[in-house]
């Protein structure tokens, strides 16, 4: 081959290593190009073959996966990764991914740390005055026609003065709180422990707190204890005018009781962004005006975006060039 042959060949990146990616997560999806120039990406979801087969032609080379919510990371998965020594997780939640099967077999698992706090704490927020102030109900109201044919739009609700009760006083709980009580709201919290470093006031479980509150905000974990953890009676206890905010997990919330207090009137409302069995959303909850419904994306800034970007390359990069992790879970 002469020389100019061999100069009209595309050079290839001097990748880093290969990446798994089973299913993209919508950081990958967005920042796609950007991940790409520094990794080779073995891209499971365009292959023809099944993902079992998939995994298995490379079960001995691959090192690393990236994944989110959106493509959990099982026993069964890891089962087909025997080489496997690295998640890396780009979102900051990591109940996607098995965590005990990881620690036996000394995977490392990365995730976005606090990124994704203030996002999710507007969101919340969000949340909490569209359903208190109807404005979502309202949007649908005009855009129904029925302004100025009806007359009187049902009133909404104060936000100032009322008792707001996070559940996880972690980072988003905090962001939360803190913007709520600028806005004149009265701030309580349960936790798994009393946050010492907090004034708020503090109730040992969620029932005490949901008789104590106008309005509930859920930003814990979703584990096998809070699983379910809002029940029917923590409804029948929060009221007929309480509000239920959910930007935690779905499944955090026993659903059929949600929609069931809902329909029935038990509670004032709710806003959602996540649900038990995403994507599917219970239908009945597409006919009330006093629930505002949202699609997993109180995090889906484009500022936060890139930033999850740059903490999954920062952590790839760590790992090929062994250096440590920013961000390790485990």
């Amino acid at each position: 081959m002469d020389q100019e042959d061999h100069q009209s060949r595309p050079l290839q990146p001097p990748y880093l290593g290969q990446v798994l990616v089973i299913r993209p997560p919508p950081v990958f999806v967005v920042h796609e190009q950007y991940i790409s120039t520094k990794f080779q990406i073995l891209k499971a979801y365009e292959s023809p073959l099944p993902t079992h087969d998939f995994l298995e032609a490379y079960a001995q080379s691959v090192k690393v996966v990236l994944c989110s919510a959106n493509g959990p990371i099982t026993a069964a998965v890891l089962r087909d990764l025997p080489a496997l020594q690295l998640i890396v997780s780009s979102t900051t939640g990591v109940n996607h991914i098995d965590m005990l099967e990881c620690r036996r077999r000394g995977i490392r698992v990365t995730n976005t740390g606090d990124l994704f706090s203030d996002d999710v704490a507007d969101g919340a927020v969000g949340l909490l005055i569209d359903v208190m102030r109807r404005i979502t109900g309202g949007d649908r109201f005009v855009r129904g026609g029925r302004w100025p044919a009806t007359s009187v739009y049902p009133l909404g609700s104060k936000l100032g003065g009322k008792r707001i009760g996070i559940v996880g006083l972690g980072n988003i709980g905090s962001s939360v709180a803190t913007r709520l009580e600028a806005m004149g709201c009265i701030i309580s919290y349960t936790s798994r422990h009393k946050k010492h470093s907090s004034y708020y006031t503090f109730y040992p479980n969620i029932l005490e707190l949901s008789v104590n509150s106008d309005a509930l905000i859920i930003c814990c974990a979703l584990t096998n204890n809070t699983r379910h953890m809002v029940n029917n009676s923590v409804m029948r206890a929060l009221g007929k005018t309480g509000v239920i905010v959910n930007v935690a997990r779905g499944a955090i919330i026993d659903e059929v009781d949600l929609v069931k207090c809902l329909v029935e009137g038990e509670i004032g409302g709710a806003g959602l962004d996540v649900f038990e069995n995403e994507p599917s959303v219970p239908k009945e909850l597409f006919k009330l005006d006093n629930v505002v419904l949202s699609s997993h994306s109180t995090a889906c800034t484009r500022e936060c975006f890139y930033s999850a970007a740059q903490t999954v390359v920062a952590n790839l990069e760590a790992f090929f060039m062994n250096k440590p992790l920013l961000t390790l879970v485990s």
